[in-house]
């Protein structure tokens, strides 16, 4: 009998992670599907409580349960419970550990795009969600201390910031104010929704102030190209669109279920297939 994955998330149909785990699988003669489950706010705990009952091995927390789904899990990998936030889950014989590849698969991404040493760049982060505190704290453990947060609500950049455990020189502003400051930074990153299929005209901010040679990088993949990323191309600012990310963190979680090394070239190229587009 086949073993059972998937991702949880509202919404989720956008999601290529069946497509990217299910290829996996079957290159690696893996005896396993995965799927996608649509699960809204108010119907966490009982999708937890189902998953356990169903028996499925492991699974992806997207957009908007990373945070919340903490309290109905068995026990929490340290890296999560300093980031605050969880985007994959094994279940070990009935016990629902969770973990946190984004930040780590996040990094690694941006890394070959980067015109001068990870920590000498000055970094403004979008958002003040799981994705943003998992890539917040993973670049201050790397060792990058100028990272400054915008969100539209202050306060909750404001608890990120006074919450990291590294070293640090973060401020929390408003999106007004980073728009007017935008010049400052290297690296402009978006963890938001804004953009996000359906909403694909949406933008978290404006780039007008972003000085040349800045990299604007988004999290989201779908589409490959945001209104953000469409803005930035047309300044002649470096592109990073959210395949990368999405890549590497997959294929950490899906060594964690299996202890197999999935080919990331491979992940990556049907990311792309799928989407229309051509690999960077």
């Amino acid at each position: 009998m086949e073993n059972l994955y998937g991702v949880i998330g509202c919404p989720i149909a956008h999601s290529m992670s069946p497509a990217i785990h299910n290829d996996a699988f079957k290159n690696l003669k893996i005896d396993a599907h995965y799927g996608a489950f649509h699960v809204e706010p108010e119907n966490l705990k009982a999708a937890i409580e189902g998953i356990k009952a169903l028996g499925i091995k492991g699974f992806n927390v997207t957009i908007p349960h990373k945070i919340d789904i903490i309290p109905f899990l068995d026990e929490v990998h340290k890296t999560a419970e300093i980031i605050g936030a969880v985007n994959t889950v094994v279940n070990d014989n009935g016990k629902l550990i969770g973990y946190n590849t984004d930040g780590n698969g996040y990094v690694e991404s941006l890394k070959s795009n980067l015109t001068k040493s990870l920590t000498a760049n000055r970094f403004l982060i979008i958002g003040a969600g799981g994705a943003a505190r998992a890539i917040y704290y993973t670049l201050a453990s790397e060792g990058c201390t100028q990272i400054d947060l915008c969100n539209r609500t202050v306060e909750k950049a404001e608890k990120l910031v006074n919450d990291c455990p590294f070293e640090h020189e973060s401020r929390f502003i408003t999106i007004r104010q980073a728009e007017q400051e935008l010049e400052e930074y290297d690296v402009i990153i978006n963890t938001t929704a804004s953009g996000l299929h359906p909403n694909v005209n949406e933008q978290p901010i404006s780039l007008k102030m972003a000085k040349e040679g800045s990299i604007i990088s988004d999290i989201i993949y779908n589409p490959i190209e945001t209104a953000l990323l469409k803005e930035a191309k047309e300044r002649g600012l470096i592109v990073h669109n959210g395949v990368g990310m999405f890549v590497y963190q997959a294929a950490l979680a899906f060594k964690l279920w299996t202890g197999e090394e999935p080919d990331i070239k491979r992940m990556e190229s049907i990311v792309y297939e799928k989407l229309g587009g051509n690999i960077c």
